[in-house]
């Protein structure tokens, strides 16, 4: 399947996304089924709890790719659904803007395979949300 694909315009520049995109200790603020997440010493990689049904799932995922302020990836690295992220940044307007686009994807592994519908949907529902949270946080300032 093709990854859930979304893109939105931000009027802050990418330097600024980018760092508060990427900040796992701010995810649960615009992000509204993660309850938690924080960064591990190594830098690479890092703990997001989320929202899943009734319970709470953590899960370990790292970062594979970054390249301030443009580009950043990460991956899962357990779970029956191993999430992947890939953010590519823009600048907008002499760089005052961003047009920020997210790829979203799973690597179904045992019962994820048949989990996988399901969370794609959910997924394609809750994504968007998220983003427009991202976007009206850093444009109002609260980020």
């Amino acid at each position: 399947m093709a990854p859930l694909v979304s893109s939105i315009e931000i009027s802050r520049p990418p330097a600024e996304v980018f760092a508060y995109v990427t900040d796992p200790a701010r995810f649960a603020e615009w992000q509204g089924d993660v309850v938690s997440a924080r960064a591990a010493s190594d830098g690479r990689t890092f703990t997001t709890t989320r929202r899943i049904g009734p319970k709470d799932r953590t899960f370990s995922q790292e970062v594979t790719d970054s390249r301030p302020p443009f580009h950043w990836s990460a991956r899962g690295l357990d779970g029956p659904l191993r999430p992947s992220m890939d953010m590519t940044l823009e600048p907008l307007a002499d760089g005052t803007g961003s047009r920020v686009t997210f790829a979203l994807d799973f690597a179904p592994r045992g019962i994820g395979l048949a989990l996988l519908p399901l969370v794609r949907r959910q997924a394609a529902k809750g994504a968007p949300v998220s983003y427009r949270n991202l976007k009206r946080r850093l444009e109002s300032g609260a980020a």
